[in-house]
């Protein structure tokens, strides 16, 4: 069996070395006889994973000692709930709008307060980042909401918006660990790992701690409370023990790669090798304004629909998986995570240049 360029945007690639390690271990884990999506999460085994994976995500993000790390089961949609649940204090909240996971973070804090839509780039199908130097934050917000990167548009904040005072919270499911981060500069951060750092189905959150409290709406659910979690090292009850050790893993094989510094120099040339294919192309052209592109998600088309169609299916029979763009949009997206080699994005660049010869 031969691997295949994984370009999908979450359930996405995971590295290599990583993915041996867990197989190596997935009988016996380090003498226990058994694997660790068997053992207890009450184990001295198991424990001892989440206190390193936690000890390890703080020394790569140099997380300061007065912010929580949380590990939550459900994937960031579920936080689209629980953050108005929990800091909607005044039942109100500034949000900005930059693509579907935004909105959809919008409309569901409508349930439980007043959201108001600071800004926006609906106008262009989210192909920019609005500016956000000087917003209309309102006076008694409880917080300003932005989704740092959009991973079905393709666009990225590269300057955090002027919140004016107003605590900041983002969701970073598809840059997590992607490059360096001021934790300070947010309130809480968090972001589902099944773009850039391990399997589906959980989220981590770092939250301040002043933020954490039983102040919540009245109904909240016990676990749909920040305090449940942070109570209990993440372990009120039976977390998602495997997915946990495999962020571990991941959180490992950054810090062998160099850290957070090395791994932003490594995704900047990997995506300038898509990027300035694109800008040179006769037939394939992005979609996002070249100052707010990501260096994760690369949505790009040929505005012709026939050859977009061609083109997934001919580059998913030459090895390379998931390209087709989000249903709500179109065209292609390659995703070149942390864990895409450079090796996948320059042998796509090759099949693109060939396929244009071919068709144009």
């Amino acid at each position: 069996m031969s691997r295949v360029y994984n370009f999908s945007a979450g359930p996405a690639v995971l590295p290599e070395e990583v993915l041996k390690e867990a197989q190596a271990e997935m009988l016996d884990y380090r003498g226990t006889g058994m694997s660790v999506m068997e053992m207890s999460h009450r184990s001295k085994a198991f424990d001892e994973i989440i206190s390193q994976t936690e000890a390890d995500l703080r020394e790569l993000m140099q997380i300061p000692d007065n912010y929580k790390v949380l590990f939550m089961q459900g994937g960031a949609s579920l936080q689209f709930a629980m953050i108005p649940m929990n800091f909607m204090k005044h039942k109100k909240a500034d949000y900005i709008v930059t693509g579907q996971w935004a909105k959809k973070a919008y409309q569901e804090a409508c349930k439980y307060g007043t959201a108001n839509k600071i800004a926006t780039s609906e106008d262009k199908t989210f192909s920019y980042i609005p500016d956000c130097s000087d917003l209309p934050v309102s006076e008694d917000a409880d917080y300003v909401y932005i989704c740092e990167n959009n991973t079905i548009y393709g666009t990225k904040f590269k300057e955090l918006p002027n919140t004016k005072g107003k605590d900041l919270i983002a969701d970073v499911s598809s840059c997590f660990l992607s490059e360096p981060v001021d934790v300070s500069k947010y309130a809480m951060i968090y972001g589902g790992v099944q773009k850039n750092i391990g399997p589906a189905g959980m989220v981590i959150g770092i939250i301040r701690e002043d933020l954490i409290s039983e102040d919540v709406m009245p109904g909240t659910p016990t676990m749909m409370q920040y305090k449940t979690y942070a109570d209990n090292n993440s372990m009120y009850n039976t977390p998602n023990c495997y997915c946990i050790y495999m962020c571990g893993k991941v959180f490992q094989w950054i810090k062998r790669m160099g850290g957070l510094e090395a791994m932003k120099l490594h995704n900047e040339k990997k995506a300038a090798i898509l990027y300035d294919f694109l800008d040179q192309s006769k037939m394939f052209s992005g979609t996002v304004v070249k100052e707010d592109r990501s260096l994760m998600n690369v949505p790009f088309v040929t505005g012709d629909q026939d050859l977009d169609a061609k083109f997934v299916a001919e580059s998913k029979a030459a090895g390379f998986e998931n390209l087709k763009g989000h249903r709500t949009v179109g065209g292609m997206r390659a995703s070149i995570y942390n864990a895409m080699p450079m090796e996948g994005v320059e042998k796509l660049v090759a099949f693109m240049k060939k396929f244009e010869e071919e068709n144009l």
